[in-house]
């Protein structure tokens, strides 16, 4: 995957405030490129250093492997829950899910004019060949 798609949706992902969330479609449609595996699969590899709580599945639920650290930092930061997510907090037991309907980050004027940098940025630099690293090249 190259670099330059990563450091977009990480830009992207770094933009999302506390308590409020988006789908991994989210981030590819702000940027206008990719799709939600690419998303997920920048997430997966490279999202230890942003936010990644705050980028879910389309249907609300944690990164897998990942919901009772994820759910800790949901109820920190106020963000709208749905399911039995006291009781897991309690118990380990319980289903819930981000209600992100309610959750789901509604960007201003101001974070679509980081967006659209961030996309531009993007759209540059995918028009950019690759120089194959072979060792030959001068």
């Amino acid at each position: 995957m190259r670099i330059e798609y990563v450091q977009a949706v990480l830009a992207i992902v770094r933009l999302v405030p506390p308590g409020s969330a988006v789908s991994y479609g989210d981030v590819a449609e702000l940027l206008g490129s990719g799709g939600p595996r690419q998303v997920g699969s920048v997430m997966s590899h490279h999202g230890g250093g942003v936010p990644w709580w705050r980028v879910l599945k389309a249907s609300g639920h944690a990164p897998e492997g990942h919901e009772a650290r994820a759910l800790l930092l949901y109820v920190e930061e106020g963000t709208p829950l749905l399911g039995a997510f006291e009781s897991c907090l309690r118990t380990g037991e319980g289903r819930w899910r981000v209600d992100l309907a309610a959750a789901r980050w509604a960007p201003s004027d101001d974070d679509f004019d980081r967006i659209d940098a961030v996309a531009d940025r993007l759209e540059r630099g995918l028009h950019r060949l690759s120089v194959p690293d072979d060792g030959m090249a001068l």
